[in-house]
């Protein structure tokens, strides 16, 4: 359960996201639903829009690369971890989630995790045989993390603020398996995309879940 002080940081954030990016005739219904959270309803809010929930010190990023969290892994490497986002904005949507909790999100991905997101990509290349794939350096709640979004039907750039769908823990797996089976991928050979400013994770109308309006 969150702390009252907790409970109260957590919606100044909410309702700093929902200004900037809700509409103007939606944002007003979307910030008195917030402030009317007790602890439990804000809970349930946060469990519904993928955010974290944990309620103490350690996020959920690094609750899934410590396995404290299940998750869909397809590789691993000392500074990294790749899984598949639950929540997808396409067909193999993958999370590449730093192993290092850090507050600098000013960094771009370097080193040996640049060359494990390009790993990544040239299996999800090989394997999907997308149009395209977007890449875009971001972080959530203390977190970078780093998106690898492939595109197919159309030249439109993805990004991880596109609309979302929720995946069937079937249809992970089956992505899992898929994906495992191209451990000897090949890594891309055009030059990977500049990762975008770092930002956190939007809240829209079409996005976000909010409790039903209480006479």
């Amino acid at each position: 359960m969150l702390t009252p002080e907790q409970a109260e940081a957590i919606k100044s954030q909410l309702i700093e996201n929902v200004e900037k990016n809700f509409p103007e005739d939606k944002s007003e219904f979307a910030i008195s639903q917030i402030e009317s959270m007790d602890s439990e309803g804000l809970e349930e809010f946060l469990n519904k829009n993928n955010l974290d929930v944990s309620g103490n010190s350690q996020c959920i990023f690094c609750s899934i690369v410590s396995g404290k969290i299940n998750s869909h892994k397809i590789a691993e490497i000392p500074e990294a971890l790749a899984v598949l986002e639950i929540n997808p904005v396409s067909k193999g949507h993958v999370i590449i989630i730093p192993r290092e909790h850090t507050l600098d999100y000013s960094n771009e991905p370097e080193g040996k995790i640049k060359e494990f997101i390009k790993t990544i990509s040239g299996r999800i290349e090989k394997a999907l045989q997308p149009k395209g794939i977007a890449i875009e350096n971001s972080s959530l709640f203390g977190h970078q993390i780093i998106n690898i979004i492939p595109t197919y039907e159309n030249d439109e750039i993805l990004s991880p603020e596109s609309e979302k769908h929720p995946a069937t823990p079937e249809e992970l797996e089956e992505l899992q398996k898929i994906l495992e089976e191209h451990k000897e991928e090949r890594k891309i050979e055009e030059e990977i995309p500049e990762p975008k400013k770092p930002r956190m994770k939007k809240l829209t109308e079409k996005n976000t879940w909010l409790p039903k309006r209480i006479p």
